[in-house]
């Protein structure tokens, strides 16, 4: 039998946060947190994007709201505009960086919707690849990710500075 070793995961499955506010999205939204840290490609006045920490493809990224709000509802026209525009920025970055076939967007509204984190609005991005659902993911129930979350960072930093400067 093979192991594939991933420490790192050790936190995420005992339950661990790290987190002193209870929300990774906070923690990371404050203004002196270590970009590299915290994973975040990029910032804004209301949002940010962040990598997942524990991704479902190489790619798979996150728009944030700065301030912990449960909903769409509950953001604000600049914040909404914010997340949208970040959020296009995500699709066109990740389309530059790593050419997937389809890009699944996605919203979970409350636990029962598959959010992970509740109460914090975000939007996520999973590039896809047709074929990408290997034998792994359905067999050994493991996903298997070419690239460490830092090169995945250094790849798509640079493309959003790019499309930031070419909004402004």
């Amino acid at each position: 039998m093979e192991r594939l070793w991933t420490p790192w995961r050790l936190s995420y499955v005992t339950g661990a946060s790290g987190s002193v506010a209870g929300c990774i999205f906070c923690d990371a939204a404050l203004a002196g947190a270590n970009d590299d840290e915290h994973l975040v490609l990029i910032r804004g006045d209301h949002a940010y994007v962040i990598l997942n920490r524990y991704p479902y493809n190489n790619g798979h990224l996150m728009v944030a709201t700065r301030r912990h709000v449960p909903s769409l509802r509950a953001t604000t026209p600049e914040e909404l505009a914010e997340v949208m525009r970040l959020t296009r920025h995500a699709e066109m970055a990740l389309t530059d960086s790593y050419t997937p076939h389809g890009i699944n967007v996605g919203i979970n509204l409350g636990r029962p919707a598959g959010a992970g984190v509740v109460d914090h609005l975000h939007v996520h991005l999973v590039p896809r690849w047709n074929g990408d659902t290997s034998f792994m993911s359905i067999v050994g129930n493991v996903r298997v990710l070419p690239e460490e979350l830092g090169q995945t960072a250094a790849r798509l930093r640079p493309v959003f500075e790019r499309l930031a400067k070419d909004d402004g």
